[in-house]
């Protein structure tokens, strides 16, 4: 039996079927040269986090001898879909994919099973009835990073706050689950309130824009929660450009930890950091060479991760790797 990894959680109970499975090389169509072959639909290029990720699957493919094809998304589910439709077309042994939205996969990974190519999800869930359709979910727990960020604002604040959220990409899984876990912290507290929400899409510019309108609307703003490091940047952007200090005047709490966000919390510009570990390359190539084995793989690996205070930060900095 098989739990469903979805935005909010594990759900509901579904029979794994044989042909979900893997095989050798020559069983799923690749190459029957003993080397595995694995096709990974990457969401895009849209994040200091996202960047790390890509490199680390590229050099773990590379140390462990998998032939790796590769597809950037440009963060649009269409082009994931023909990224995978195109891996199972050439018959590659494994498919890897972080979903861009939670929705709409059934079709293609059914496409994938019937082909008796296993599947891999990384970093997002998906929402699916069907858990036959992909072997594991490698990835953090992202309402549990909601709930750290909301816990250290509970924990680190008095009397009434007013926060601004910077969602990420709309309908993709860590914005959902991230807002989730933030909101069922903070619904301890009454007096905090998030007075504004709007989707900066987990960019840079994003935030910055996103956060701009935020100042010209919200004249009262003590908090700013930004579901990745690169808005919470673009935030410190803009509250800049109006004359107000960040870490100061706004507080900022992100998610992430890439090296920008982090010389941000060192400098006091960001006031918390929940980490989520962009380096799944060499777990996934472990899972990789398992689920084309033929070999039981956990249903859910959940990668290990902390938090960063300024002074934390400070200390990590000198050899952060991403």
């Amino acid at each position: 039996m098989k739990k469903i990894a979805t935005a909010a959680g594990v759900l509901l109970l579904a029979t794994l079927t044989a042909c979900g499975g893997g095989g050798t090389g020559s069983a799923s169509g690749g190459q029957d040269d003993g080397k595995i072959t694995m096709g990974f639909a990457q969401v895009g290029a849209e994040s200091g986090w996202r960047t790390a990720n890509t490199k680390s699957i590229q050099e773990a493919a590379k140390a462990a001898g998998v032939e790796l094809q590769f597809s950037d998304a440009q963060q649009k589910q269409e082009n994931q879909i023909k990224a995978i439709r195109s891996f199972i077309q050439q018959k590659v042994d494994v498919i890897a994919f972080s979903p861009v939205v939670e929705t709409g996969w059934d079709a293609v990974l059914l496409e994938a099973q019937r082909a008796k190519i296993p599947v891999i999800l990384t970093d997002r869930a998906i929402d699916s009835d069907d858990g036959s359709l992909y072997e594991t979910f490698l990835g953090s727990d992202f309402v549990e990073e909601g709930r750290k960020a909301g816990q250290w604002l509970v924990d680190n604040s008095e009397g009434p706050v007013n926060v601004v959220e910077l969602q990420g990409t709309t309908g993709a899984a860590p914005a959902i689950d991230r807002k989730k876990g933030f909101e069922e912290v903070i619904g301890k507290r009454p007096d905090i309130k998030i007075t504004a929400t709007q989707s900066g899409d987990f960019t840079r510019a994003g935030g910055k824009q996103v956060m701009e309108a935020f100042l010209k609307s919200n004249s009262d703003i003590d908090v700013v929660y930004a579901h990745n490091d690169d808005m919470g940047l673009g935030a410190i952007e803009a509250i800049k450009a109006a004359g107000k200090k960040p870490g100061e005047d706004i507080r900022i709490i992100t998610v992430d930890a890439v090296k920008d966000g982090m010389q941000a919390l060192a400098d006091g510009e960001i006031n918390f950091i929940v980490e989520c570990n962009p380096l799944l390359g060499e777990q996934l190539m472990d899972l990789a060479e398992k689920v084309v084995a033929g070999e039981e793989v956990p249903e859910r690996v959940v990668t290990e991760e902390t938090t960063f205070t300024p002074e934390q930060a400070r200390a990590a900095l000198p050899d952060r790797k991403y």
